[in-house]
């Protein structure tokens, strides 16, 4: 059976860049997750609603009015389970491949799990599947670091460098959803999941005013929030986050049933009311970026 429309694959276009409808602002969002365009030389062995619980289905077109607030918005299309644009190059594990890489690897935790910059298995009901039912060539690897991984990074690099230029600093967004049983996966029992949870590295990636604010928005809209627990950030905003040079970097995950059925990714009836409130989020958002400037060394 072919593949619906929008999961067919768009190698011309691995990721989208949305450029601020009104007045730009030194803030970008990103969307490194939500992609559903799935590349044809994948080569999984896993049936296509099992894979796509990989994705973070309609993120981006929940906070797609980030433009007319002013901010660059730029969404992969591609799935993380093909690559995850949110690891570094390196962070390969050597057993997922066929012969040996070029040059030195560095496997982190999540890699170890079979969430690296490859993911080698998918998860669902606490069952672990894998997704290949192959090793890995050396040379499709880097094939997808080349067509993907590379234009995303230098899209996302582009639009940091130029509000930093612009504008003496930026203020980083990046965009996520997760699994509603996230602690059930970590074996804990003890915890309830919040509606959003937003990681900043232990208060090393972004200004504490800046967390506490979006933090404040999202929960004016009757959502429950936490911070760095379960999540704390990864690659992105490790790389980008440096706020004492006015460059502050911040992930926000949804919990996934309040925007959508987890098993067939369709919207549910949380969809709009959230999109709605996350509008008001962007507005705040924007209003207190607005508010510190000119930053010292703007141009």
């Amino acid at each position: 059976m072919p593949l619906p429309d929008f999961l067919q694959p768009r190698p011309d276009t691995p990721v989208e860049v949305f450029a601020p409808s009104a007045a730009a602002l030194p803030l970008v969002c990103d969307s490194p997750h939500s992609g559903t365009a799935y590349p044809a030389d994948f080569g999984h062995c896993v049936d296509m609603a099992l894979l796509r619980r990989g994705e973070d289905t309609d993120v981006h077109k929940l906070w797609q009015r980030w433009p007319a607030h002013g901010a660059t918005l730029l969404a992969a299309t591609f799935p993380r389970t093909y690559i995850d644009v949110n690891r570094s190059a390196d962070d390969i594990d050597p057993a997922q491949l066929a012969t040996a890489w070029p040059s030195p690897l560095a496997p982190g935790v999540k890699t170890r799990q079979g969430l690296g910059l490859i993911w080698q298995r998918i998860v669902r009901d606490g069952q672990a599947t894998p997704l290949y039912d192959r090793k890995l060539s050396v040379a499709e690897v880097q094939s997808r670091l080349r067509h993907y991984w590379q234009p995303y990074h230098a899209a996302l690099q582009q639009a940091i460098d130029a509000s930093v230029a612009r504008f003496g600093g930026v203020w980083h967004l990046n965009l996520h959803s997760m699994p509603n049983d996230v602690y059930r996966r970590l074996g804990r029992t003890d915890a309830t999941l919040a509606d959003f949870v937003l990681g900043d590295r232990d208060g090393t990636t972004c200004a504490p005013e800046f967390i506490r604010l979006v933090g404040e928005l999202l929960q004016a809209g009757g959502y429950s929030v936490a911070y760095n627990e379960p999540y704390k950030g990864v690659e992105l905003i490790g790389r980008i986050g440096q706020p004492q040079l006015n460059r502050h970097s911040l992930q926000i995950e949804i919990r996934r049933p309040i925007y959508m059925d987890e098993d067939t990714r369709a919207p549910n009836a949380g969809f709009a009311p959230l999109q709605a409130h996350l509008d008001k989020v962007m507005q705040g958002v924007a209003d207190y970026v607005r508010a510190q400037l000119p930053l010292a060394g703007a141009v």
